[in-house]
This record gives structure tokens, C-alpha cells and sequence, in this order.
């Protein structure tokens, strides 16, 4: 019988080391149930190896995690049921047919019999491949070992359900289905925990998400909290080899303006309102600074990755 409502996973100041190198340094959120929480950041943020402490592969140097009330390692292996992992990385058995390969990681999961038929078929229907079931697995695209790839961690129904990166390298078409299926696992009660370096997928997809770099959490929140440190108006981003000394004179000239950051170049401001970026603009061009390109946009968690890290997010 499972636990009453709670959080489905706990992650209290995780750490772990690859010798010298600090992957993750004191990490801490939490996922609730039916909630698709995200965790974003460029490629070596410590995404992977977060999850890999999460599912038991790894035992964290310092803090706890805990899946439904109990540890990854605990020894009646109760959390790892409860949970389904997609990796990064394919996990297939090429050679094998997609029916095949989820035969066998139910096996693992614990499945025989009928419940096991039951949960191959209704992963297969989950992910769109029912009618691909027969094909061997190193004859189907790239996207479409994707899909299969994430029946497997559903193959089990688990209640948790971690996705490191699941729709890199693909095409459109599988991007969407790939997305519509975590929407719809969330939408049945299960939680999600989702990492990515897409920041349009977080956007569309979490209802709370962590922004991670350098194996720290920057900032936690929904979507809007995220996007309201940065600032209600829009952001400027200009192109220019005017020194950062005197694009904060010209801007100082601005009510209602500030500079978020400054990098390689690039230099953005936050506007308090539409008709501070419009005096902005027009300060900037009278000044007559050589701007090889301008840019306006509503603050997003682009912005706010850069003001968090002075970079934007990037492969």
C-alpha cells in the first residue's frame, strides 16, 4: 500500500566528488506528487549525477535523499521500485526487438506473468510504438529509440519517474511525443523529475523547477517566480565593442534601467516597463555607440541564467 500524500522525492544537501573534481555541492529540492519538477542547466551542471544518486547507482558523499520515506539503498529495495529511470544514454539491447527489450527490464522490475504482458503493451501504447514492437533495435531511428528507451523506465508503472535529458538529439516530431508523454504521467498523479538544458522544454513542461550550474542550485521556483527575479519588463541584449563603462553612463541615463550582465561583448539590461526599454533604445542609438546588434525580449530563464551565471545556457 503506498504512503500517504508527501513529497515523492527528497533531496537534502546532497554531495558527491569524481576525486577532485565537485560534481555536486550541497543540492536540496523536492518533488511532489503529480508535479513535473525540473532541473536545468548546461551540460557538467551535476544533472546526471544527480540522478544517478537518486536511483542508487551513486551514494551521495554528504546530505540525503529519500524516494516515498526511504533511501535509495535500502536494502527491501522499495524506493527503486517505485521508481523509473530513463538515461541520457540509450539503454537498449540493440539485437533485440522493442518488445523484447521491455520484456527484460520488467523481468528486472519484477514483472511475470500476465502483469508483466500487461505493462509491456500498455508502455508500448504509452510511447507510440506498439506498431514497431517487432523491430530490432538498432534498425529504428534515433528518435524512435528514444521513445522506446522511456517505455522502458515505464514499463513498471512507477510512481517516480527521473528523465536525465531525454529528448537530446532528436528530431521534432519525437521531441513532442516525448513531451506529451511526461505531460501526460504528470497528469495521472506521478512525479516527474525532468533535466534539461532546453529552456522552451522547461517552460512548457514544469511546474517547479531548480537552475543548476557548477553542481549548486542558483534559484528554485515556478517558471514566473524565476522569471520575476529577473524584472517584470523586458530585457535588452546588445552586440557591441563599446566599453562596459560607457554603456552604463548611457544607461544610467534611463529611468528605470539596470545591467544584468556583461560577457564577450554582450551586454543586457533590465527594464522596469515597455517605456523604459523604449527610452533605453533610444538613448543607446543617440549616443551613437557602435551596436553590431539589438535585441528585445519579455525576461525569461534565459535572462535570469544569465544574471545567476553571467553566460547564457548553453550546450
Amino acid at each position: 500500500m503506498h504512503e500517504p500524500m508527501g513529497a515523492a522525492l527528497q533531496v537534502s544537501e546532497v554531495a558527491y566528488s569524481y576525486g577532485s573534481t565537485k560534481a555536486v555541492e550541497s543540492v536540496s529540492f523536492e518533488v511532489r506528487p503529480g508535479e513535473v519538477f525540473g532541473l536545468l542547466g548546461p551540460n557538467g551542471a551535476g544533472k546526471t549525477t544527480t540522478i544517478a544518486m537518486i536511483s542508487g547507482l551513486l551514494h551521495p558523499a554528504a546530505g540525503r535523499i529519500l524516494v516515498f520515506g526511504h533511501e535509495p539503498s535500502d536494502p527491501s529495495g522499495r524506493s527503486r521500485r517505485r521508481m523509473g529511470v530513463v538515461p541520457q544514454e540509450v539503454s537498449l539491447y540493440g539485437q533485440l526487438t522493442g518488445r523484447e527489450n521491455l520484456e527484460f527490464w520488467g523481468r528486472i522490475y519484477g514483472l511475470s506473468g500476465r502483469e508483466l504482458t500487461a505493462g509491456v503493451e500498455s508502455a508500448l501504447a504509452l510511447v507510440g510504438m506498439a506498431d514497431r514492437a517487432s523491430d530490432r533495435i538498432d534498425k529504428l531511428s534515433g528518435g524512435l529509440k528514444r521513445r522506446m528507451n522511456m517505455a522502458v523506465g515505464l514499463v513498471h508503472s512507477p510512481d517516480l519517474i527521473l528523465l536525465d535529458e531525454p529528448t537530446v538529439g532528436i528530431d521534432p516530431q519525437a521531441r513532442m511525443h516525448i513531451l506529451g508523454v511526461v505531460k501526460e504521467q504528470a497528469a495521472a498523479g506521478k512525479s516527474v523529475l525532468y533535466t534539461s538544458h532546453y529552456l522552451e522544454e522547461a517552460e512548457q513542461l514544469c511546474d517547479r523547477l531548480a537552475i543548476v550550474d557548477h553542481g549548486r542550485v542558483l534559484a528554485d521556483g515556478t517558471v514566473d517566480e524565476l522569471r520575476r527575479q529577473v524584472g517584470e519588463g523586458p530585457v535588452v541584449t546588445v552586440t557591441t565593442t563599446t566599453p562596459l563603462a560607457r554603456l552604463r553612463e548611457v544607461s544610467s541615463q534611463t529611468d528605470g534601467v539596470s545591467v544584468l550582465n556583461s560577457v564577450e561583448g554582450r551586454t543586457s539590461f533590465a527594464a522596469r516597463d515597455a517605456a523604459a526599454c523604449s527610452a533605453l533604445v533610444g538613448n543607446l542609438y543617440r549616443a551613437g555607440l557602435a551596436l553590431e546588434d539589438l535585441r528585445i525580449q519579455e525576461p525569461n530563464l534565459q535572462s535570469l541564467f544569465l544574471k545567476l551565471t553571467g553566460r547564457e545556457l548553453r550546450d
